[in-house]
Order: structure tokens, then C-alpha cells, then sequence
């Protein structure tokens, strides 16, 4: 069984080794290598391509902010999960904005973060429940109520089906065992409602989904 690669970056190495001890619990996660700062954290990733970093964002030398910016402009294929003391919607709109595929707070559960490491790993983003309340209030503050029921009337009822299913968690392959259809259409579908909605990616989807509503007949 191929395992979930992680680099952990935080500044306290207290934390970084109660994260290794945690995540290594489970059998499909390793932790190939740890940072201490940001810049580290840069370094490591290009050199060891992690699959996943969990990234702090109050560090030295580069914050997690700046690393993940200068990981991105790199175009370092690593998913970035950031965890952090941070419950101001600046921050989780920042790094959602930077590319961060998951936004984790420190006094978690640790099944949220397993279930984050999974999740980014499969594609998909994950930011932690609480928190999906800032950013519907982003969502609100950005888009207008027009813009919303303009974009919904362009979905098909299999697209709505799929967005909800979205909204509900699902990978594509569950999402085509679940609708009787194939995992190419899936993606076609998603493709689609990004498009048509103007996200760009699974959570900005199911953020639009929970606001509106959407439900399947």
C-alpha cells in the first residue's frame, strides 16, 4: 500500500513530534521529514516532494503565509494543509486565496486532521467545518444575489445532483458508483459546474451548494 508522504512545518519541535506520533497512527500516513520554519519548509518540499504539508503559519524566517506564496510560485505539486491557532477569516480567506487545500485549527480533533490529510491527498480541499461559516460570509461579501440565481439557472439537474453530492463529501468515484454513471462523466460534470458557478475548486463548490440550498429532487 502506497502511504500518504507528509512534511510537518511549525516552529516548536514539542508539536511537530505530537503530530508525527498522531498521524502515524494510521497505516496509510508517514512523516518523511519535519521544518522548523518556513523557509525550511520551501527547501524540504522541492528537494522531497511531500504529498501533503501541514503547514503553521506563525513561524520564523518565512511564516506559513509567505511559504505557502513562494510554494505556489514554484508550482510545487504538494498539498498544503494549514494548521493553525487562527480562527480570523483573513487568514482562511488568505491562504484559501493562496492555493492552501485545507485549513485545520490546532485543537482539532485528530480525526479532523486525518481526515483533512486524506482528503487533500484525494483531490479534494478541506477546510475544517467550523470554519466553512467565514467563508460563506467571504462567498456573501464577493458575490451578489443576482450573480447566485444567474449561475445556478445555468446547471442541468445532473449537475445540481452532482453538486450536492459534492457538498456532501463525495470523491468522483463515489459520486458515479452513487448516480449510476461513469467517473469520466463525474469529472465532466464537475468541470462543468466550475465553470458555470465561476469556482475553482471542490469547496467554493460546496460552499455555493449549502448558501443556496441546493438540494436534488
Amino acid at each position: 500500500m502506497q502511504k500518504i508522504r507528509v512534511l510537518i512545518a511549525d516552529d516548536h519541535s514539542m508539536v511537530r513530534q505530537g503530530l508525527k506520533q498522531i498521524v502515524e497512527l494510521e497505516g496509510d500516513i508517514e512523516v518523511i521529514a519535519q521544518a522548523a520554519n518556513g523557509e525550511e519548509a520551501v527547501n524540504l518540499a522541492m528537494q522531497i516532494h511531500p504529498d501533503v504539508i501541514l503547514m503553521d503559519i506563525n513561524m520564523p524566517k518565512l511564516n506559513g503565509i509567505q511559504a505557502l506564496g513562494q510554494l505556489k510560485e514554484r508550482e510545487c505539486p504538494a498539498k498544503v494543509v494549514m494548521l493553525t491557532i487562527h480562527t480570523e477569516r483573513e487568514y482562511l480567506v488568505k491562504t484559501v486565496q493562496l492555493g492552501a487545500a485545507g485549513y485545520v485549527l490546532k485543537d482539532a480533533d485528530s480525526e479532523v486532521l486525518i481526515k483533512a490529510i486524506r482528503s487533500v491527498y484525494n483531490g479534494q480541499s478541506y477546510i475544517q467545518p467550523n470554519m466553512t461559516t467565514e467563508l460563506i460570509k467571504e462567498f456573501n461579501r464577493v458575490t451578489t444575489e443576482d450573480d447566485r440565481n444567474k449561475n445556478q439557472k445555468l446547471l442541468t439537474k445532473r449537475e445540481i445532483e452532482v453538486l450536492e453530492l459534492i457538498a456532501e463529501g463525495m470523491l468522483n468515484k463515489e459520486i458515479a458508483a452513487k448516480l449510476y454513471i461513469s467517473e469520466k462523466t463525474v469529472k465532466n460534470h464537475v468541470s462543468n459546474i466550475f465553470k458555470k458557478l465561476n469556482v475553482s475548486d471542490r469547496t467554493q463548490a460546496a460552499i455555493y451548494a449549502f448558501k443556496n440550498n441546493i438540494k436534488r429532487d
